[in-house]
């Protein structure tokens, strides 16, 4: 018995020593569950197989039954166990157990493991994972865990299917934006989770991240929440001290309610603050609000309401409200200085289809004149180089038929922020009806002037509000309105004339109702106009009459098609029209102001229309020829392309025009200026340089006065050049000089652009308080930099935007160049993650710089770095942030301002 026992002995250690060493190569992945059970000897299958585990007792396959008798137990699965494996699947009748070689994998319900080792103990009701080392000695096909949408991977794992608890050793899941690895974790059931020295990051390395939260003991709810011990937080693995003694993390994706952590600093005029500080209110999935605040010790204080709301195919809006109580210095200081400003911004947009028929939109931005030049708490630096702010609120009604009529209501708001002056119209009715033609064929299209008779009808009401912010929704505003309603019918034809000539011609009726007219007259004690208000109800009506013939020339100047310009086409549009404006003359009055000191007496003329809404009507009989002549040149060049066939076509000039009036029924100055426009394209579909100028035929006096003169005659020119301007824009980038780069010229629709600024960036970029700069997608796939040498660019992106004008004004002998300037913005790409851009410009007239803005970026994988920096003039300032990425874990971050000095 002594060989026999010697060869059972060979025989049990063998799989423990082997399995041994090749554990033992990988140390860091070595766990309790390791060294507890016994491996068996490989026998391997050609194929993979997969085999029913549900009874309990487990049957070796066997062309030879054991017994005929099968004992039966109540099984402990409750449900079929599937389980596959690559090399082998091995059963262990005597322990009750059975082993799973290479990719193994077991389903259990919805429990999914996968291993390259799995053991099934029948007896302990268990099943157990391990990874397996490879050729090249590494440990690979570490366990996955997966239970529904939660995803476990670990170096090792004790999974009992009847209490449905596990032991998991360095485990690996993904819980929401978070990644999670813990030495132990006891998983207690489907929805509760025990570990122990646990790190959690937003790193995509959860082995080897740049930064984590390092805890003792937490609790974990998958896809809930993460409640910890003692907490802290390590950057590079050195510990910082940043820590809580304890911690609460949500990891739902979906939004949740919770408190907004303030910034905190001081400032030189106001003191320490705490800034945009409050609560974020998930209400529910179609809406949310925000409310925040900011405080300064020395009063100032500011408070936001903003609010996002969306129903899908439907509808989707946001609301803005902000108010700031601004104290300069303290109270009882020669400086101080008090003032609040308040701003409101709506944008709401509907589903083109959600109701064909019907849709309201809003795009609404109003409040205090100065409150982008003063506000504190704004860092979107292009708002404050706007001088308007504009507001529109309108529904559109269709009612479908014949004809088909249009209803449209609404509210408008213009506002200068230099003057602070604001026209409003609350609200704006206006129907119309689609064109009539009464006499059109019943079949085929319409011929001559009569068949193509056509007239509308449309109604407009307005109540018109022109004020000032000072009195804004003050009594006084409201007894300045004035109001009014509109009627127009245009009747229009067209017809050809010698096939060549295209004859449109017309008149439009006109009539005004207004409630509110204003009688003049001359108080001789005051001397001076006296104006009273009539309110009532009163009406005037006009008409005119137009006509215009028109007609298309080609011209073409043929060289050869062995010349590198082949041919030249030049294209001529000529256009003749006739205007009438009668006189309505009984719509006006007169009233003296007696003469004094010998002068004659005056008589003034005027309508008590003249203030209302729609003004009065012109008292002046014109009876106007205009012409204008436009002109296209382009030419045919042979392609560089030896193999085109056709040859490219390049635009030379494109709408040279010229255009000007002569008024018959004028008694002098009858010609008005000649304007001409043009496109000079340089480089096609990139820069185009346009130009447009003002030529005058008659002469000044000495008084610089216009007179009934010609210029020609008074020894000058044909024409005086009395303004000019020339302007280009152009924006190219590396892509231009690369071949088959992708060009995006997309606009991006940012928060400068809905408040009436520009969607480029040469006034600079806003940049939002999460350290991103406006028109970044915050969606945008991250770059992956898959090693050092990828983290240098050989070929570096780059984009340059360039805007040029100059305007030149020569109306009463300036002659002189009353603005000129330059605007230039653009970035760089040094590295993947290290950007850098600018905008400026310069003032060629008044030798200066414009407002100038830096800006540099670094992308710290899990973290954002970024200073923006307007380094001279009123606007002097910095901002600096650091922070982490992920929105779960955006209060964790330093930001730092510099706000400009206001006293100056």
């Amino acid at each position: 018995m002594q060989p026999n026992l010697k060869y059972i002995l060979f025989i049990y250690f063998l799989p423990v020593f082997f399995f041994g060493s090749l554990w033992a190569q990988e140390r860091d992945s070595i766990t309790p569950l390791d060294r507890e059970l016994k491996t068996p000897q490989r026998i391997p299958y050609s194929d993979s197989i997969e085999v029913d585990l549900t009874e309990n007792n487990l049957v070796e396959l066997d062309t030879v039954k054991l017994d005929t008798v099968k004992q039966k137990k109540e099984s402990f699965l409750t449900d079929n166990v599937t389980s596959t494996a690559k090399d082998y699947i091995r059963f262990d009748r005597k322990n009750g157990r059975a082993y799973l070689y290479n990719q193994g994998k077991i389903v259990y319900g919805d429990i999914t493991i996968e291993a390259g080792l799995i053991i099934l103990d029948n007896n302990k009701k268990e099943v157990y994972a391990f990874g397996i080392q490879d050729t090249s000695g590494t440990y690979t096909q570490r366990p996955v865990f997966t239970q529904g949408q939660n995803v476990v991977e670990p170096d090792s794992i004790r999974f009992n299917f009847e209490t449905e608890k596990a032991l998991v050793y360095n485990s690996r899941t993904d819980q929401g934006a978070f990644k999670v690895k813990g030495e132990v974790t006891k998983r207690q059931n489907d929805s509760v989770y025990y570990m122990k020295n646990v790190k959690f990051t937003t790193s995509e390395d959860v082995d080897d991240p740049e930064y984590y939260f390092y805890a003792r003991k937490i609790k974990m709810v998958p896809d809930k929440k993460i409640v910890t011990g003692f907490v802290n937080m390590y950057i590079a693995d050195v510990p910082t001290p940043l820590g809580l003694p304890f911690g609460y993390f949500p990891l739902t994706e979906d939004r949740a309610s919770g408190f907004i952590v303030p910034s905190f600093g001081d400032n030189n005029q106001r003191g320490y603050f705490l800034q945009n500080g409050g609560y974020y209110f998930a209400v529910n999935d179609y809406f949310d609000l925000a409310t925040l605040g900011s405080y300064y010790t020395n009063g100032s204080y500011d408070f936001r309401v903003q609010s996002n709301y969306k129903l899908r195919y439907q509808f989707s809006g946001a609301f803005n409200f902000r108010y700031e109580k601004l104290l300069n210095s303290e109270p009882g200081f020669p400086d101080f200085s008090e003032r609040t400003v308040y701003n409101v911004t709506w944008t709401h947009s509907q589903d083109a289809n959600a109701n064909p028929n019907s849709r309201f939109s809003a795009s609404v931005n109003l409040g205090s004149s100065q409150y982008y030049q003063q506000t504190i708490n704004q860092t979107n630096t292009g708002n404050f180089l706007n001088n308007t702010m504009n507001s529109s609120v309108t529904y559109n009604k269709t009612f479908q038929g014949e004809p088909q009529v249009n209803l449209t209501v609404g509210a408008t708001h213009t506002q200068n922020s230099n003057t602070g002056d604001i026209n409003m119209t609350l609200p704006t009715v206006n129907a119309s009806m689609s064109r009539i033609y009464p006499f059109e064929p019943k079949s085929g299209t319409k011929k001559g002037a009569i068949q193509n008779i056509n007239f509308q009808y449309s109604v407009r009401g307005e109540n018109r509000f022109r004020t000032n912010d000072s009195v804004f929704f003050q009594p006084e505003m409201f007894r300045e309105a004035v109001s009014g309603i509109q009627h127009t019918i245009p009747i229009n034809t067209n017809f050809k004339v010698f096939d060549y000539f295209s004859v449109s011609a017309g008149t439009s009726f006109q009539e005004n109702w207004v409630f509110k007219t204003f009688e003049r007259s001359y108080d001789e004690n005051r001397q001076e106009e006296v104006i009273d208000t009539v309110r009532g109800f009163d009406a005037y009506r006009t008409y005119n009459f137009n006509t215009s013939v028109g007609t298309t020339i080609y011209g073409i100047f043929d060289f050869g098609k062995d010349k590198k310009i082949q041919a030249i086409r030049h294209t001529v549009r000529p256009s003749v029209s006739y205007t009438i404006n009668p006189a309505f003359d009984e719509f006006y009055d007169t009233y003296l102001i007696p003469g004094t000191s010998g002068l004659e007496d005056e008589i003034v003329e005027y309508s008590r229309f003249q203030g209302s809404l729609y003004g009065a009507p012109g008292n002046r009989y014109s009876s106007s020829i205009g012409f204008s002549v436009t002109n296209d040149f382009e030419a045919k060049v042979r392609s560089k392309d030896t193999l085109a066939e056709e040859p490219e076509k390049r635009k030379l000039l494109s709408n040279l025009s010229f255009s000007s009036s002569y008024d018959l029924a004028a008694d002098t100055l009858a010609m008005a200026p000649v304007q001409v426009r043009g496109t000079l394209p340089i480089i096609p579909s990139k820069l185009d340089i346009n130009f447009n100028a003002a030529l005058d035929p008659y002469a000044l006096d000495n008084n610089n006065r216009r007179i009934d003169e010609w210029n020609i005659n008074n020894g000058g020119s044909l024409f005086r050049l009395t303004r000019g301007n020339v302007s280009f824009g152009y924006s190219f980038s590396d892509k231009d000089f690369a071949t088959g780069g992708d060009k995006n010229t997309d606009k991006v629709e940012n928060d400068t652009f809905r408040q009436g600024g520009r969607t480029d960036d040469l006034f600079g970029k806003g940049m939002n308080y999460d350290g991103t700069f406006e028109d970044e997608d915050e969606e945008e796939e991250e770059k992956t930099v898959e090693n050092d040498t990828e983290r240098y660019n050989y070929k570096i992106p780059w984009d340059l935007r360039l805007s040029y004008t100059m305007t030149y004004n020569n109306l009463n002998r300036q002659n002189e160049i009353s603005s000129h300037s330059l605007m230039f913005s653009g970035n760089v790409e040094l590295s993947p993650r290290w950007s850098v851009g600018a905008s400026s410009g310069y003032d060629i007239k008044n030798q200066g710089f414009t407002f100038t803005q830096l800006r540099f970026q670094r992308d710290l994988e899990s973290w954002r770095l970024s200073f923006n920096w307007t380094p001279f003039g009123t606007r002097e300032s910095w901002y600096f942030f650091i922070g982490i990425k992920a929105s779960v874990l955006s209060d964790i971050k330093y930001d730092k301002n510099r706000e400009r000095d206001r006293n100056l």
